[in-house]
């Protein structure tokens, strides 16, 4: 960066720009180490080091392509681009809007809950599966007729199934076990879901159901009731603030597949 941008006060941001996305890239990459690499925090990774760069080489780029605009061929292409990234940044708003609207939504009268599953460690559960099981304990506690499905298999680096960990947390909090009903079968949400209905019309009741699962992932997980005929409803489990970047993008992914290929 020259000495004349530094010392205006456009260098000042983009020096500023250059630190936050610097501290992004780091932020990313530890969600990366801490929660296994997934299509969330490598998005966030690339797009941090990619704008920084542009950043640093502003100058260069701008010369780059002010020369492609020079051709026909390069005009369509700075052209086809740019509409690309302005369709992604439009798309990622919408979705975004979409998933904060989704968060809660909780019925009028009481409902079934259905507690979606999540890692369990050799400790215990997980930090995000502990936050689910609380939101599950606030909303059983307020409404006493309502019962609870646990779901979630178990996986090979699992101790127990997700359904017996949350089971066994809520009764510990004080939740009977008779109004817990264990679905451990599922190894995705799709099968969450699907499984749980199941047990809602085994038992005679209404595809109607408040689903507890993390914030930013409930959009995604209406979508799939409503495909099967649920009624969905939502009570949201706050995220690991450090970690929220990382699985908010990759849910944006996640979104797009359900609407494109998702199963019904």
């Amino acid at each position: 960066m020259s000495q004349y941008f530094k010392s205006t006060p456009l260098g000042v941001c983009f020096a500023l720009l250059e630190i936050l996305l610097a501290a992004g890239f780091v932020s990313f990459g530890a969600a990366a180490v801490c929660t296994k690499p997934n299509i969330g925090n490598i998005t966030g990774m690339i797009a941090c080091a990619a704008i920084t760069a542009l950043c640093i080489k502003r100058t260069a780029f701008c010369s780059f392509v002010k020369s492609l605009c020079s051709t026909a061929a390069g005009r369509i292409a700075v052209t086809a681009v740019s509409a690309l990234i302005i369709i992604g940044i439009i798309t990622a708003i919408v979705i975004s809007v979409l998933m904060l609207l989704a968060m809660n939504r909780l019925p009028e009268t009481p409902a079934p809950v259905i507690v979606l599953g999540c890692r369990v460690k050799e400790s215990g559960p997980s930090l995000m599966l502990r936050k689910r099981i609380d939101s599950a304990y606030e909303y059983l506690s307020e409404n006493e007729d309502a019962i609870c499905i646990a779901s979630g298999g178990q996986g090979s680096d699992e101790p127990v199934s997700e359904a017996e960990a949350i089971r066994d947390e809520l009764v510990k909090k004080g939740i009977s076990p008779d109004r817990i009903i264990l679905e451990d079968k599922s190894e995705n949400t799709f099968q969450n879901i699907r499984n749980s209905i199941q047990i809602l019309d085994s038992l005679g009741m209404k595809r109607r159901a408040v689903i507890v699962t993390s914030e930013f992932h409930q959009l995604r997980a209406k979508m799939i009731g409503s495909k099967q005929g649920l009624e969905c409803y939502s009570k949201s489990s706050p995220t690991y603030p450090p970690l929220l970047p990382s699985y908010w993008i990759r849910e944006w992914f996640g979104v797009l597949h359900e609407l494109i290929i998702g199963r019904k």
